[in-house]
């Protein structure tokens, strides 16, 4: 199997356990002192606690969790690999409103154990506005 193939199936278990909102299944894929740049503050989220934290965050808001990975490009050699692309959360929130979400910048540094891929850093992130200093959201890949 190569790199490409074995990262792409761990960054797939990650969807698979955020449709579920199962936490138990994300935990194994992270390493214990991943650390996490993500969109929602603070700058940074260090810890396997800390980043589950934040996806039950994702589960409480929504009834329905969908995540989408596009445009996934892997590189690496011996036990590290990094992953970049697009990344989703949308969803139904309880009462049945559909929410589309918005697209991230997705970066995904692994480094490979002798029980596989585990994630060490992750980060989303948003293109902002010079001018007015916020985010742009509403950008599509």
């Amino acid at each position: 199997m190569t790199l490409e193939t074995e990262v792409t199936r761990h960054l797939g278990k990650i969807v698979d356990g955020l449709r579920a909102k199962d936490l138990d299944a994300l935990r194994p894929l992270y390493a214990p002192d991943v650390v996490s740049f993500d969109v929602e503050p603070p700058l940074q989220h260090v810890g396997i606690d800390a980043k589950l934290k934040n996806w039950a965050k994702v589960f409480t808001l929504f009834d329905e969790v969908d995540y989408e990975l596009r445009d996934l490009v892997v590189t690496g050699e011996g036990g590290l690999a990094v992953g970049h692309g697009f990344g989703r959360v949308s969803g139904t929130l309880p009462g049945g409103t559909p929410v589309e979400g918005m697209w991230v910048r997705g970066t995904f540094v692994l480094r490979k154990t002798g029980d596989g891929w585990v994630i060490v850093h992750d980060q989303a992130s948003v293109p902002f506005d010079f001018a007015t200093g916020k985010g742009v959201t509403d950008l599509r890949p």
